[in-house]
């Protein structure tokens, strides 16, 4: 059975930085379409309830915490954190009415490495997730690692040319051209081992392009593993001895329309932290340039044109649609999920 949904449920997205969520703060975001309330208790739970009020339909990000309870702007009644009815005001006698019954779709959220991931489910009637989120693989003292740096940008298109976007890896010369990256003087043959992996393919650790001065601020020596997972998730892995960089990015759909892109970065090298300064403006510029590609895109993708994915360099990209549709098929029949990536070396010019 082909099926094609705009969104992918039964999945992780990160929703946001865990220190932009302060305690008794209420946000507002879109997710996969959906109006999503982002709550932090005075107790410091943080927590995802659909952000429509079941009796009126105003937005509860729009009220204020009660007590540990969202209080709704228009009538007063009260949420608690699994959404459940705790209060309505107007009632003369609680008994009259069972507010216990009365409840809002909950997303399950969990905070980790310094992320708020929010679980979309196939069915909000049934939230409890398959899956855990994935950890980011880098060094920490306590379990969780910490973002040194990020930095978010909202691309005018569907989730799908966003991801393609992230994962392609010939346009790097043309569109990210800069004396401290690449250029087109730059462009050599390449030859990559990837595997399948969960949810998605890995890019085998080798040795980055040593064109890029970005990498040689981080030593000689250099290992780089880049993985890809499902929804939208992209783990570059830089490794030198005992020194390590995580640079993660995270695709996030808002609708049909607007798509998040958050970077991330992790590592365990103090200079870092000390010139973090001066890497900001190349990293903004960096996604910045991917964004205004998009736009330029949207300006063809406008008389929906066909379009062309080629061997060797494109295959990336044939894989995420391969992995989105057998996920997509897997949620609707539940089917175990077949991962339709096989090993193989891809070769191209970048």
């Amino acid at each position: 059975m082909s099926i094609k949904v705009p969104f992918l449920s039964n999945l992780w997205y990160v929703a946001g930085l865990s220190t932009s969520l302060k305690s008794k703060a209420l946000r507002r975001i879109m997710l996969c379409g959906q109006p999503v309330l982002l709550a932090r208790s005075g107790s410091g739970k943080a927590f995802a309830l659909k952000d429509i009020c079941p009796h009126r339909a105003a937005p509860l990000s729009a009220g204020r915490f009660k007590n540990e309870n969202i209080e709704c702007p228009y009538h007063g009644w009260q949420f608690r954190a699994d959404g459940i009815c705790a209060h309505i005001p107007s009632i003369l006698n609680d008994k009259d009415i069972d507010t216990s019954s009365i409840r809002i779709d909950a997303f399950p959220l969990k905070e980790q490495d310094g992320i708020l991931w929010v679980y979309v489910p196939a069915d909000l009637k049934n939230p409890s997730p398959i899956i855990e989120p994935p950890r980011i693989p880098i060094a920490s003292a306590n379990g969780n690692a910490r973002p040194r740096f990020f930095e978010s940008q909202l691309f005018p298109c569907e989730v799908d040319h966003a991801v393609v976007g992230l994962m392609d890896p010939s346009h790097g010369p043309f569109v990210h051209k800069a004396w401290w990256w690449r250029s087109e003087r730059s462009i050599h043959e390449k030859a990559k081992h990837h595997v399948p992996s969960e949810r998605g393919f890995t890019m085998v650790g080798h040795k980055p392009s040593s064109n890029s001065f970005a990498y040689r601020l981080l030593g000689s020596d250099l290992s780089t593993e880049i993985r890809f997972e499902l929804p939208g998730l992209r783990f570059e892995h830089i490794r030198a001895g005992k020194r390590e960089v995580l640079g993660f990015t995270a695709v996030t759909p808002l609708d049909e329309t607007e798509t998040l892109v958050t970077q991330l970065f992790y590592w365990t090298i103090p200079v870092l932290s000390l010139i973090k300064p001066i890497l900001a403006p190349f990293v903004r510029t960096f996604i910045s340039q991917d964004r205004k590609i998009v736009e330029l895109q949207n300006e063809g993708l406008k008389f929906s044109p066909p379009q062309m994915l080629i061997q060797d360099a494109d295959v990336p990209a044939i894989w995420y649609h391969r992995l989105r549709k057998a996920w997509a098929e897997s949620v609707a029949s539940g089917a175990p999920f077949d991962n339709p990536v096989q090993e193989r070396v891809l070769r191209w010019r970048s």
